[in-house]
């Protein structure tokens, strides 16, 4: 039974509660179709946070995460540029493949565990929100995100392992939104990644942006490399291919750049120091997170397999140092906020920390270069 809500959200609360039960891209563009959010009211995002509580009402509050200041004397004349990436965990698989045996199935509920991804997306405001293994883009992310203001592009992998679980929603693949009101779009381009000169299953998205308030030009990039161990080279070399085409796109690192993304790899891998070690001059921002400034998180996805617990350090946040500065990040949850059985949870609804950080252009951008 749907609660009353009053006229002012019942439409909303509608969107909200919709959720397709076929798996077919055909009838997700039906969808579009039905709910053209160009046509339908925005939404305030405060409302929508109160109707996402409404149907988590039964679940324990969300964890509280503070942000790090790591702003230097450096004065800015403009708003920072909060950045979030986030692997949220495709539904189909969390439900049918990932195997997280100490996670209910019950905390794994579509229903809810969409008001949980969207409850943490709105408590952060991003001004550009990267998601990976996004299956409920039609449906669910594209039609709420656009009525709060977000332009949304989204790119699929080519194979989706989402598609051999049963009563999929479609494959999954990576997602970016940004604010309209904040930037405008210059360029953009999906890119199917390629390894050893073979097309691969894996994707990232591209898009060149003018910051209204300052006029300047920034590319963000959001990818999701393969995962799995013994594929390390094949990462590395997937890495090298989309480096080259962010080289093309920021004409050599002229235009600074903000790469987001499930690397599946750790910080020991190759492809970890080919971002490093490139002539884009790149670093991690969660790194300044360490005392020293050069060491990555211990972990930013923590969950329980049949195989044993997994607890790695695989998503980053790279950014172009000669030209934009790290203001602040969000701090990671505790091994206490986790607790034992790990994630997912009835708490957290993906496997993956979500990462966010509040970037300023530099004043002087030639001064490093």
């Amino acid at each position: 039974a749907v609660c009353s809500m009053g006229n002012s959200t019942s439409r909303l609360y509608s969107v909200l509660a919709k959720t397709l039960s076929s798996g077919a891209v055909s009838q997700h563009q039906d969808c579009l179709e039905q709910l053209d959010s160009a046509q339908l009211d925005p939404i305030d995002p405060k409302d929508l946070l109160e109707e996402c509580q409404i149907v988590l009402q039964k679940r324990p509050p969300r964890f509280q995460r503070n942000f790090v200041n790591l702003k230097k004397n450096t004065a800015s004349n403009h708003r920072p540029i909060r950045v979030m990436q986030w692997n949220i965990l495709a539904q189909a698989l969390g439900e049918g493949k990932d195997n997280f045996v100490q996670c209910p199935m019950e905390a794994l509920k579509w229903e809810e565990r969409k008001c949980l991804i969207l409850e943490e997306i709105l408590a952060y405001k991003p001004d550009i929100l990267c998601l990976q293994e996004v299956d409920h883009y039609f449906d669910t992310f594209e039609p709420l995100l656009s009525r709060l203001g977000y332009q949304c592009t989204f790119f699929p992998k080519p194979w989706s392992p989402c598609l051999d679980v049963e009563r999929n929603n479609g494959p999954d693949g990576c997602a970016m939104f940004f604010l309209k009101e904040r930037f405008e779009l210059i360029s953009s381009a999906n890119i199917r990644l390629t390894a050893m000169k073979l097309k691969t299953n894996q994707v990232a998205i591209a898009q060149t942006l003018k910051c209204h308030e300052t006029g300047r030009l920034f590319c963000i990039a959001v990818t999701h490399l393969k995962a799995r161990t013994g594929w390390e080279r094949f990462r590395s070399a997937q890495g090298c291919d989309l480096l080259q085409n962010l080289k093309n796109i920021t004409q050599g690192a002229k235009i600074p750049l903000i790469v987001c993304g499930d690397f599946n790899a750790e910080p020991t891998e190759e492809v970890y120091r080919v971002f490093s070690n490139s002539s884009l001059n790149l670093n991690s921002a969660y790194k300044l997170l360490s005392p020293d400034g050069q060491s990555e998180p211990p972990y930013t996805t923590w969950k329980i397999r049949p195989s044993g617990e997994c607890r790695h350090t695989l998503d980053y946040i790279w950014y172009s140092q000669h030209a934009l500065n790290v203001n602040s990040a969000l701090g990671l949850l505790t091994e206490e906020q986790i607790g034992p059985n790990r994630l997912p949870s009835f708490n957290y609804p993906s496997d993956h920390l979500s990462l966010v950080c509040d970037f300023s252009f530099n004043q002087d951008p030639d001064r490093l270069l």
